[in-house]
């Protein structure tokens, strides 16, 4: 049986591909183009991609190589496919809630701002005041410089933040920045996440406000998973 529990803040950060948004058909079409054309299993690539900007899954696979037009060509072909893309289920409400109240929020992305912009948009999300893309950053997840920079954008202390994430790499980031972190079974299995709490998907999620603070809660699966 799945576990009620209560957090608190002042601020909820995003991931987008995976935790808002559900682009996998879309970064699969992509990827599989990149992995034929150099005969990788795409399997091991969309493994080590998610979380990730594409120039570390480029330089991971190939190193040494110039990476320059590939990187161009991912580039054009994710900002103009957005067939197939979707909200996780439950976002929206989420997202809703948090408007009416004013409350701040952000997106913090291992995709550029263009690409990340689209996305959201295609999916039928709003977009928020504040997106820290990988192009805006130099280090990406799992290096927490874009929590710690969409928090210090935001005027509110990193303790005092919750992020929403489905990788690995992003749940250290988050952590590296000392905020909580809840992770979503969206991407990976509660194994290859080893975090807790985690979440099924925002249809887990009621955000109440109260006052200048928000009350998050949570309809953990991670003992549930654990035992599977």
């Amino acid at each position: 049986m799945s576990e009620l529990l209560s957090l608190r803040c002042k601020a909820v950060l995003f991931d987008m591909d995976g935790t808002l948004v559900d682009s996998t058909p879309v970064v699969e079409r992509a990827w599989g183009q990149w992995a034929l054309r150099h005969n990788i299993p795409l399997e091991e690539v969309l493994s080590f991609s998610h979380g990730r900007p594409s120039i570390a899954t480029l330089e991971y696979f190939l190193p040494g190589h110039d990476h320059a037009a590939e990187v161009e060509e991912l580039a054009h072909f994710e900002e103009t496919n957005t067939e197939g893309i979707l909200a996780v289920p439950g976002a929206a409400e989420v997202l809703l809630a948090l408007q009416k109240q004013d409350h701040p929020w952000a997106i913090v992305t291992s995709a550029w701002r263009t690409l990340a912009e689209t996305r959201v948009t295609a999916a039928g999300l709003p977009l928020p005041r504040v997106i820290v893309p990988i192009d805006e950053i130099r280090n990406g997840k799992p290096d927490p410089e874009g929590f710690l920079h969409a928090a210090q954008q935001l005027g509110v202390a990193p303790e005092e933040c919750i992020v929403f994430e489905d990788t690995r790499p992003g749940i250290d980031a988050g952590l590296s920045a000392g905020m909580q972190v809840v992770g979503l079974l969206t991407t990976y299995s509660a194994p290859q996440l080893q975090h807790q709490p985690l979440i099924r998907d925002f249809r887990d999620v009621v955000i109440r406000p109260e006052g200048a603070l928000l009350t998050v809660e949570l309809n953990d699966r991670s003992k549930v998973e654990a035992l599977r």
